[in-house]
């Protein structure tokens, strides 16, 4: 099947001819020096055909080296990319973000620029989000690294409306062969795939929150891209905790740690990845330094119609109001990770219901204190209230990692 260039490709063409055209015109001022060095060269090969003098040949030898005037175009573009590739690199550490095509490398697809967003105005204040209204996203057409559409080839994601070939996800080197293998399978089914801009809950975090994030790891020896014991990550919560609250942690918290732990280790490794602490960090300073309306206006579109989906299928009678119990049971289903023979359990209430047996985060006294909570749990939770409850926990469920990033109030 037949590729097509996209716009920015094109226009990315002809920016390449101009300085092609720039080049060649720079080299054409300094032809005359060139011509005359060359006819120098001639004459005194002319001279002494068959036994050269020492003297003449040095001197022909010097002449026919670059001089400081024709060696400097030749280093200059490489000298003008470094410099641009320094300064694309400074913006993008800190935080004003730089356009892909900016950096170019040769034979590699470049990654993409990650913006912090900024806090707005009207970020606390109330969003309507109709039930009734569903608003059925359609994935975008063309690549999002390469911007070139292949029809069957694409795998898109299951949170945006993003789509990306797995060559193009390969040549950047954000997915491990393990990764791309796994997108390959679960991107086209219910079950789903999220891109590294959805999988990456950290990037919802602002500059501010994030340097406050940071600054916490270093004053606990917290060392990035390392995996942390159960140990390190109970020393971790009794520091943050003397902290905001100044008091240690209570034998209940304690335990909570450790319950939290065991969620962020599914494969029982004994230890958590740096990822998965990172997601579950950053979304803790979401949920303890932002309102429920903001995290609203976090979700996208197609995460605002499986909460419909699920909301839906808990409403009965169709009056627009469920219980706190059923709204409980919802929250829990999003961190059900689903197996690849399954299916999604965003449709029927038969698939909406607590933490699976098998879940790293799922205990006998969990599933039962779960069970009581569902029974005598009967306020009236409208839609509105649903979504605002559950968005920290839909963002929570983004991630393709197993693990379970946030767990469910006592």
């Amino acid at each position: 099947m037949g590729v097509l260039m996209s716009k920015k490709q094109q226009v990315e063409k002809v920016q390449k001819c101009s300085v092609v055209v720039s080049a060649f015109r720079e080299g054409l001022k300094n032809q005359p020096s060139t011509t005359q060095a060359q006819n120098g060269a001639e004459n005194a090969g002319d001279e002494a055909p068959e036994q050269p003098d020492p003297e003449e040949s040095g001197r022909k030898e010097e002449e026919g080296k670059p001089g400081p005037s024709s060696a400097q175009p030749a280093s200059a573009p490489p000298r003008e990319e470094n410099k641009a590739n320094q300064e694309a690199w400074g913006r993008l550490r800190d935080g004003k973000g730089v356009e892909p095509e900016e950096l170019k490398k040769a034979h590699q697809l470049t990654p993409p620029a990650f913006v912090r967003p900024k806090r707005q105005p009207n970020d606390d204040q109330p969003v309507q989000i109709e039930l009734g209204q569903r608003e059925q996203p359609v994935n975008d057409e063309m690549c999002e690294v390469c911007e070139v559409w292949t029809a069957d080839d694409l795998f898109p994601c299951r949170t945006c409306t993003r789509v990306f070939h797995d060559g193009c996800l390969r040549e950047i080197g954000y997915l491990r062969a393990d990764a791309l293998q796994e997108m390959r399978e679960t991107a086209h089914t219910t079950t789903g795939w999220s891109c590294y801009y959805c999988d990456n809950v950290n990037l919802l975090l602002t500059e501010e929150e994030m340097y406050s994030l940071m600054e916490t790891f270093k004053q606990c020896k917290i060392i990035p891209e390392s995996c942390l014991v159960s140990d390190e990550l109970l020393q971790y919560r009794h520091f943050v905790s003397k902290q905001l609250f100044e008091k240690d942690l209570t034998d209940e918290q304690e335990e909570e740690v450790l319950a939290q732990f065991a969620a962020l280790d599914p494969e029982k490794k004994g230890q958590i990845e740096w990822s998965d602490f990172l997601y579950h960090e950053s979304l803790s300073v979401l949920q303890k330094f932002r309102t429920e309306n903001s995290l609203v206006r976090l979700l996208t579109a197609k995460e605002r119609d499986r909460a419909r989906a699920v909301f839906q299928s808990l409403d009965q009678d169709k009056d627009g109001i469920i219980t706190g119990g059923e709204s409980r049971r919802a929250q829990a289903s999003w961190f059900h990770k689903i197996s690849k023979e399954s299916q999604s359990c965003n449709v029927s209430i038969s698939h909406v219901g607590p933490i699976s047996e098998s879940s790293p985060a799922s205990s006998s006294s969990d599933r039962s204190r779960d069970r009581a909570m569902e029974k005598h749990d009967n306020r009236p939770v409208t839609w509105d209230a649903f979504l605002r409850e559950s968005a920290i926990y839909i963002l929570a469920a983004r991630p393709n990692s197993a693990s379970m990033h946030i767990r469910l109030p006592l």
